[in-house]
């Protein structure tokens, strides 16, 4: 007989996506171990900007058997006040953690899972693999021609605008991350530069809540995402738009094209097709919620003007499709271009594909293993904490129906 710990169920992360998961799991009375390789919510602790806030408004954030009771249901958690949740959640819970443990590999053996860590190894009958795809940055290969006099750094790498060295900076990706850090550097007195994509924009608030609980209740939030596009810009706490960034003074720019060995940049002359793409999705939800509202016959405010979507913008003229990073001072380039996830330590056959992603559908990969907190095309919710509840249970129903 094996003198290893042996589990019904390892749990590896302890985000929200593995704790929700981990709470279900003893609901059920089924014996299982989270696993977390440094502490609760470690890319949420480390990855994170100072200033940072969740998307979704206080009311939708919450995890399986809670439910938001405070003062301020619209309003948006810090990232601080996300990972406390998260905490007071495993702890009121008593759910079963272990901190400080790196998985180093699993892999199948016979008719169980054995996975070792750097504090010993251990066996489970099921898998669920919760540490996510969106924790390692992704530059493309032209990051290597930026002269080394300029820092580059990641989103995930950022903190504020006096951790950067003086000087302009240069953002490159206008999703919620490249455009929110474009907004505060420039408010702090930084000359910056945005190169843009087709990301879209997304209102913060309309006709009197917040974007987020409309587009729940229209569906909209259940379809699926097309990779047409990034996912479209939304403010912390307003609406951010192109023209608004503009307005303020950020430089915007278009998609970057390529990058001379003598730090000159050029960009494709796409900044005016991304602005007008961003009036389309914001004017397609905000008709999407008018109709809502009229074929259920609810008493909801009149739509008023926001801001940030009629202010004057400020665009380049003629646009700027080349720049050099010494004429223009710019100290630092922050690369928000994306992120992805790192499952080399899964070693089980048909789990992952040639490129290392997760090979699963709606959570359920090859027999005992299991995918959560997933960002994909399934849905608008993926990836976010609003797919919490759902996948927690169908993966412990999976399990239960499946248990050894």
């Amino acid at each position: 007989m094996s003198d290893l710990e042996e589990y019904e169920v390892a749990i590896i992360g302890a985000g929200w996506a593995g704790t929700s998961v981990s709470y279900t799991l003893k609901q059920a009375s089924i014996r299982h171990i989270v696993i977390e390789r440094n502490r609760i919510c470690e890319t949420w602790r480390s990855q994170r900007w100072a200033s940072f806030r969740m998307n979704t408004p206080n009311v939708m954030t919450v995890l399986p058997g809670d439910r938001y009771e405070g003062p301020a249901p619209e309003g948006y958690m810090t990232c601080d006040e996300f990972v406390r949740m998260v905490q007071n959640y495993v702890t009121s819970h008593d759910l079963p953690l272990r901190e400080h443990t790196l998985v180093e590999d699993v892999r199948l053996l016979e008719e169980s899972f054995e996975i070792h860590t750097s504090s010993g190894a251990l066996r489970a009958d099921h898998i669920v693999v919760a540490s996510g795809n969106l924790n390692i940055p992704r530059r493309p290969k032209l990051a290597d021609r930026i002269p080394p006099s300029v820092l580059q750094i990641d989103g995930a790498g950022y903190r504020n605008a006096d951790s950067l060295a003086p000087g302009a900076v240069l953002v490159i990706g206008c999703g919620n991350t490249g455009g929110q850090i474009a907004e505060e550097l420039v408010q702090s007195g930084r000359k910056v530069f945005l190169s843009t994509g087709r990301n879209g924009r997304v209102p913060r608030r309309y006709r009197g809540r917040d974007i987020f609980l409309w587009l729940t209740d229209t569906g909209r939030m259940g379809k699926a995402r097309t990779r047409e596009s990034g996912r479209g810009l939304i403010g912390a706490t307003h609406t951010i738009s192109l023209q608004s960034l503009s307005a303020q003074g950020v430089v915007l720019l278009g998609r970057l094209a390529d990058i001379s060995a003598q730090g000159r940049l050029k960009f494709a002359d796409t900044l005016a097709e991304s602005a007008a793409f961003g009036d389309e999705m914001s004017a397609m939800l905000r008709q999407e919620i008018d109709d809502y509202i009229a074929l259920e016959g609810l008493d909801a405010p009149d739509a008023m003007p926001d801001p940030a979507e009629t202010i004057e913008p400020r665009y380049p003229e003629p646009p700027k499709l080349e720049i050099d990073l010494a004429d223009e001072g710019i100290t630092t380039v922050l690369w928000s271009t994306g992120l992805r996830g790192d499952f080399s330590w899964l070693r089980v056959p048909g789990a992952l594909d040639e490129k290392g992603n997760p090979v699963q559908h709606r959570c359920i990969s090859v027999p005992g293993i299991y995918f959560t907190g997933l960002d994909t095309s399934e849905s608008l919710r993926a990836g976010t904490v609003l797919v919490a509840v759902e996948e927690a249970e169908r993966i412990a129903g999976h399990i239960a129906a499946n248990r050894k």
